[in-house]
């Protein structure tokens, strides 16, 4: 899978994620230049956690964002599509609870959560819609849900010169860095392609969450987008 309008089927993400598994961490805060610890703290932060409660961390990858959530003093479980992703972090994090599973058929009964969240992998399902309404389905009603997700600098010059960066930088980058480079240029083709943060927000709330609002994290390049079930 390597361009962004090929049909996402779950086999072929695993697959593709099973292959940058090794240098993932690494290779996100290089691209990112570092932002993506302040990505995932803010991330933490927007969810509100509270000591003992019980948040989902859907395409938690390697468990670094489990990692980040479990800070708040909440219950943090992490599920992904790709075993390759998770056996890394089992690896790296073996205190961190990660799970095998599909953010479509989540393995988990009707209102288990307080909070749940999706980081950087809303954009790589089949089924968007399908996945936030299977999110609000594992979370209790007054709960919360956070989506991380890459989006669209607000400023018009920034934003030339980001899309520049994903499409000519970013895959040179990738390969001195990432087991499977390839892979990026599907990444970086996913972003160009995803709804702005407006439109978003609408799907979200046609999935059945309210109270829908999004915060911008640099510029527009990633934006936080919050939500809540009634």
């Amino acid at each position: 899978m390597s361009r962004a309008d090929l049909d996402k089927q779950p086999h072929e993400v695993a697959s593709m994620f099973d292959g940058v598994a090794r240098n993932y961490d690494l290779t996100n805060t290089v691209l990112s230049f570092g932002q993506d610890r302040g990505w995932r703290r803010a991330t933490r932060d927007a969810l509100q956690l509270k000591l003992g409660q019980r948040v989902l961390d859907v395409g938690a990858g390697t468990g670094v964002s489990t990692l980040e959530l479990g800070r708040s003093g909440a219950f943090a479980v992490g599920l992904d599509l790709s075993i390759g992703m998770l056996r890394a972090g089992r690896r790296a994090r073996p205190d961190v609870p990660l799970l095998a599973g599909d953010a479509l058929a989540l393995p988990f009964a009707d209102e288990t959560f307080d909070a749940a969240t999706i980081s950087f992998a809303l954009r790589n399902v089949v089924d968007v819609d399908g996945a936030l309404a299977e999110l609000a389905r594992v979370v209790r009603p007054g709960g919360r849900l956070v989506v991380c997700e890459f989006s669209h600098p607000v400023n018009g010059p920034f934003r030339s010169v980001y899309l520049q960066y994903l499409m000519r930088s970013l895959p040179t980058v990738a390969r001195a860095v990432s087991s499977n480079p390839e892979a990026y240029v599907y990444l970086a083709e996913s972003i160009r392609a995803w709804p702005d943060q407006a439109a978003l927000a609408d799907r979200i709330g046609k999935a059945g969450w309210t109270a829908v609002a999004w915060r911008n994290l640099t510029g527009g390049i990633v934006a936080l987008h919050r939500a809540t079930k009634p």
